[in-house]
C-alpha cells in the first residue's frame, strides 16, 4: 500500500512538472508562403511555431510541393493560406496529407480586384495588365496594399485566438500594434509617392502583382507576365512591351527576386531605358537580409520604385 502510495505521488509530482511545459509549447502551424509566414508570426509571437511551404526567393506560383511538406501540414494544427488562387497545388496537397484542420483563407473580407472599379485603371488604356485579366480571374496579390494587409491580421488574429483562446488577448495586442506599424507605413507610401510627378508613375515589372498598389497608390505597372509566372513571354510579347516604353515613357524597369532578369535587362537595352531595381512580390528574402519580413519588404519596394522613377526623370 506504502508503495503504491508513493507512486502515486511521485506520478503527481512529475504530472505537475511536466504539464506546464506541455501547455506552454507553440502551436504548429503551417503557412503556405513566406509573407503569409510573417505576418502570422508577427500576431501569434512565441505562442506559434510557423513553418512556410514555399520559402523565401521561391516562386509560389510554380511551386512543387513534396511529401515533405504533405507531412507538414498533416503535423499541423492550423494550416494558412491566401486564397484567390494564388496556390493551385494546395487542395491536391492538403488531400494527400490527410490533413481535417482548418484552413483559414487569409484574404477573407478583402475587395479583390474584381470588385474594386478603379483597380487596374490603366488597363483600359495599354494591351499590359489588362489582357490578363480577360479570363475573370480575381488578382490574388491582394498584400500589396497595406490597407488589406489589415485585413489579412484580422483574419490571422481571429483564427489563433480560436486554436488558443487563452492567449486571445496576447494576439489581440500583438495584431493592434502590427497594424500601427502598417498604417504608418502606408502614410509614407503616400507622401514618397506623391514626391512624383504623375507622368512619371510609370513603370515595367517582371509579372502583374502590382495591381493593389497600382490602385491604391497611384502608379500604372505595366507588367511582362500576366498574375502567375509559369509562362515566359513570347517574342511579340517582349517586342510590345519595348513600344509601350516607348510610346508611354515609361520611367523605370525592374525585375523581381522570383523572376529571371535576362529577358527584362533585354528589353531595357532595346528600349534604351534602364533597370530600377529589383522588387519583391511573392515571397520574402532569406533571414537577415533586406526584405526578410513584410513590412521591410514592402517599404524596400516603395523606396525602390520612387527612386527608379525619379532617376529616369531626366530621359
Amino acid at each position: 500500500m506504502i508503495h503504491t502510495f508513493m507512486q502515486k505521488i511521485v506520478l503527481a509530482i512529475v504530472f505537475c512538472l511536466v504539464a506546464p511545459t506541455l501547455a506552454a509549447q507553440p502551436l504548429p502551424v503551417v503557412a503556405s508562403f513566406s509573407i503569409l509566414a510573417d505576418m502570422v508570426r508577427e500576431v501569434g509571437g512565441p505562442h506559434v511555431e510557423v513553418t512556410s511551404l514555399v520559402g523565401p526567393n521561391t516562386d509560389a506560383h510554380v511551386f512543387d510541393p513534396t511529401p515533405v511538406d504533405a507531412k507538414r501540414i498533416a503535423s499541423a494544427r492550423l494550416v494558412f493560406v491566401n486564397g484567390l488562387g494564388f496556390e493551385g497545388w494546395l487542395d491536391r496537397l492538403v488531400k494527400a496529407s490527410g490533413y481535417r484542420g482548418p484552413i483559414v483563407i487569409a484574404s477573407k473580407g478583402v475587395k479583390t480586384s474584381l470588385q474594386l472599379k478603379d483597380a487596374h485603371q490603366h488597363a483600359s488604356a495599354t494591351k499590359g495588365s489588362g489582357a490578363q485579366h480577360a479570363h475573370g480571374a480575381a488578382d490574388p496579390h491582394a498584400w500589396q496594399n497595406l490597407a488589406n494587409a489589415e485585413r489579412y491580421i484580422e483574419t490571422i488574429r481571429i483564427a489563433l485566438a480560436a486554436a488558443l483562446p487563452a492567449h486571445s488577448a496576447v494576439f489581440e495586442q500583438r495584431a493592434a500594434d502590427y497594424i500601427k506599424r502598417i498604417r504608418a507605413l502606408d502614410q509614407s507610401t503616400i507622401s514618397q509617392i506623391a514626391a512624383v510627378a504623375v507622368e512619371r508613375r510609370k513603370v515595367i515589372t517582371s509579372h502583374d502583382a502590382f495591381g493593389y498598389f497600382a490602385a491604391a497608390y497611384g502608379i500604372t505597372f505595366y507588367p511582362l507576365q500576366g498574375l502567375a509566372t509559369a509562362n515566359e513571354p513570347s517574342a511579340a510579347e517582349v517586342v510590345r512591351i519595348v513600344d509601350q516604353i516607348k510610346k508611354n515613357k515609361v520611367s523605370a524597369i525592374f525585375t523581381e527576386n522570383i523572376s529571371d532578369p535576362r529577358v527584362l535587362e533585354r528589353i531595357a537595352k532595346d528600349s534604351g531605358a534602364k533597370v530600377g531595381g529589383r522588387l519583391y512580390a511573392d515571397a520574402l528574402t532569406e533571414p537577415g537580409t533586406a526584405a526578410d519580413t513584410y513590412l521591410k519588404m514592402f517599404e524596400r519596394n516603395v523606396a525602390t520604385i520612387v527612386q527608379g522613377m525619379l532617376g529616369n526623370a531626366s530621359q
